[in-house]
């Protein structure tokens, strides 16, 4: 693996710090030796060097959190302007060939439905970062209303398979979801957070994907929506990360998947506004992916 200079600079305040932490403790000791006898000089100079210690501890992680965070900010800078470029490029390369050249009506209509295509994934990057942005500055709880959950995890699978070009059997449900869940929310935030999950087995499930969707009601009080994939997994150290702003998963089989690391952070920050949380499970490469959605339910007697 090729070593960023933020690599190198991550080694080199950790040697620093770790340098600067073993010289406080070398004058710290000898500070002790020298006045053993002197109660007041002695109790002073632990507590000094232990605050030195401590500061020079949390400004080397401070430094370090800090030179990661913008590493994961140019990633994001990067897959977006991938995202962006690539359609914008396609369409004009159709452009350019229907001004230039006589096209007959099938290849015309060809050409109108990749560009299209290119559009709505335009449209679906910049759809990602502003809900991204809204989520985050978001406080209080706009148009909020009960909501038919079942009816939007079962129109969400539906417009997968289609944007995705699946059949019915790549995406199904385990078992046949309840007639009427209902959910306390913005309609369109939930289906914002079903509609990323699903894209994001898709995603993960290149070939031959076996996506299955289960909607689950283990108590009156809250509802899970499950979905299970047969993809590349998800290593045991990036469970808990890969809900991270920006945060992406490298190696492993993902360095010609596209995205922009905000679909998952989408989803854990609409799952807290609505009180519940996402969790992802896997055993390990090439065995699949478990994400499951936990919210808050409204039960009417």
């Amino acid at each position: 693996m090729r070593i960023t200079s933020r690599t190198k600079a991550i080694a080199f305040f950790i040697t620093l710090g770790a340098c600067l932490v073993a010289v406080a403790i070398f004058l710290n000791i000898t500070w002790i030796v020298l006045n053993w006898r002197e109660v007041v000089p002695l109790v002073l100079g632990i507590v000094f060097f232990g605050v030195i210690i401590a500061g020079m501890v949390l400004n080397t992680i401070f430094l370090v959190r800090e030179i990661r965070r913008s590493e994961q900010q140019d990633s994001f800078l990067n897959a977006v302007t991938h995202e962006l470029k690539t359609p914008i490029t396609s369409i004009r390369l159709y452009l350019e060939t229907l001004e230039m050249r006589q096209v007959d009506d099938g290849k015309r209509h060809d050409f109108y439905r990749l560009m299209l295509e290119d559009t709505d994934r335009l449209l679906g990057t910049v759809n990602q970062v502003l809900k991204a942005g809204e989520i985050r500055q978001r406080g209080r709880k706009e148009n909020w209303q009960e909501v038919n959950f079942s009816r939007i995890v079962q129109e969400s699978v539906e417009l997968a398979r289609l944007r995705s070009g699946l059949p019915e059997q790549a995406i199904s449900f385990g078992s046949q979801p309840p007639g009427q869940i209902t959910l306390l929310g913005n309609p369109e935030e939930l289906r914002t957070a079903v509609a990323n999950l699903l894209e994001n087995a898709v995603k993960y499930s290149p070939k031959n994907p076996q996506i299955t969707v289960d909607l689950l009601t283990p108590n009156v009080d809250s509802v899970q929506l499950r979905v299970r994939d047969n993809g590349i997994g998800i290593p045991q150290t990036d469970l808990k990360r890969i809900f991270r702003r920006f945060y992406r998963v490298h190696g492993h089989g993902t360095e010609k998947m596209k995205g922009t690391g905000l679909g998952l952070f989408i989803v854990r920050s609409i799952a807290r506004r609505h009180g519940g949380e996402v969790l992802a499970e896997s055993a390990g490469q090439n065995q699949g992916s478990t994400f499951t959605l936990r919210l808050p339910r409204v039960y009417h007697v």
